[in-house]
């Protein structure tokens, strides 16, 4: 018969606790930080990802799609499904690449650098809110954390290096 009390599971000895599951802490924080930026993009009507490609292509002028998705960290099959809307509203174009028609290369227009510089002074203003929160030392040893993290774990980039139960023994 159920007490209605939850079961306590012990944690698995193979397995370090939940709570210090490394993509579990890093999606926590990510939504921790967007709950911050999120209203604002919405009030301009754009999605966390939309404002990405606005960035991004603000920050890096002409990019093929393989390159913006890799960039914004989009699913090519989503960015795709979103460029044609920026593209309807002006912010973007869409052109096929000069020396191959197979790529497709996605750059800003006017007006989407328009809507950059209007949107931009608020972001700041949020990014001060974090700093001023979390702190500028923290703030700057977590963004060198992070890089340390990304470009070691991107070394290996396809997850290749075997796990230490699946090295040979000798």
């Amino acid at each position: 018969m159920r007490t209605g009390r939850a079961v306590e599971r012990p944690t698995s000895p193979a397995m370090r606790p939940f709570s210090r599951s490394l993509p579990m802490q890093l999606m926590r924080a990510r939504e921790a930080v967007m709950r911050r930026f999120r209203p604002h993009l919405l009030s301009h009507g754009f999605s966390d990802q939309q404002w990405r490609i606005i960035r991004a292509l603000v920050d890096h002028g002409r990019l093929e799609i393989g390159a913006l998705s890799a960039l914004c960290q989009i699913h090519p099959a989503s960015l795709s499904r979103m460029l044609p809307k920026l593209a309807d509203d002006g912010f973007i174009t869409r052109h096929s690449h000069q020396n191959d028609q197979r790529r497709i290369v996605v750059a800003i227009t006017a007006r989407g650098r328009a809507l950059f510089r209007s949107v931009a002074p608020e972001s700041e203003e949020i990014y001060t809110a974090v700093e001023r929160e979390f702190g500028a030392k923290g703030l700057r040893q977590l963004y060198q954390l992070l890089d340390r993290l990304i470009e070691t774990l991107e070394a290996d980039k396809g997850g290749t290096r075997p796990l230490p139960s699946q090295k040979r023994r000798r």
